[in-house]
């Protein structure tokens, strides 16, 4: 995938997110469906809180140091500390989409020799350009989690 391709992806996320609370209604967005997976409002605050904190984090850090060691982000235990349930998943929401559109400004520009830089996550060698490949795939889970809630909705 192209580096452009990629920025689509990742650009078109917040649309998808705000589309779907749109088409689940107010009513709907604290319903939790089984296992472990996150009603639409953990949903929006999860996607909200990562990108500030994890992959606005390391695409900065990657930028700025040479071989930075990427912290992890616990998205489970954050969700349970900041009560993901009470808060607003419209606003969250836009957040989001305020924190992905400052990560694409930061990632469009890279030349194919930033986009090689490295760095080490979860113990193992990384570059610039497999952190961006995990964005995505993180993405793509989120999505079908959201699709997959909204089909059980009807």
């Amino acid at each position: 995938m192209t580096l452009r391709e990629t920025l689509e992806r990742l650009g078109a996320m917040p649309a998808f997110v705000e589309a779907a609370l749109h088409e689940a209604g107010e009513e709907n967005l604290g319903l939790r469906p089984s296992g472990d997976t996150f009603a639409l409002v953990e949903q929006a605050c999860h996607l909200r809180d990562l990108e500030r904190e994890g992959y606005l984090v390391r695409v900065r850090r990657m930028l700025a140091e040479s071989e930075p060691a990427l912290e992890p982000f616990d998205g489970g235990a954050i969700a349970a500390a900041r009560d993901y349930p009470s808060q607003d998943a419209r606003r969250a929401a836009r957040e989001f989409a305020a924190a992905r559109h400052e990560l694409t400004r930061l990632i469009a520009p890279l030349t194919p020799q930033q986009l090689r830089l490295e760095g080490t996550f979860g113990g193992r060698r990384v570059c610039f350009a497999d952190v961006i490949a995990m964005m995505v795939e993180h993405d793509a889970g989120h999505r079908a989690e959201i699709e997959q809630l909204l089909a059980g909705l009807g």
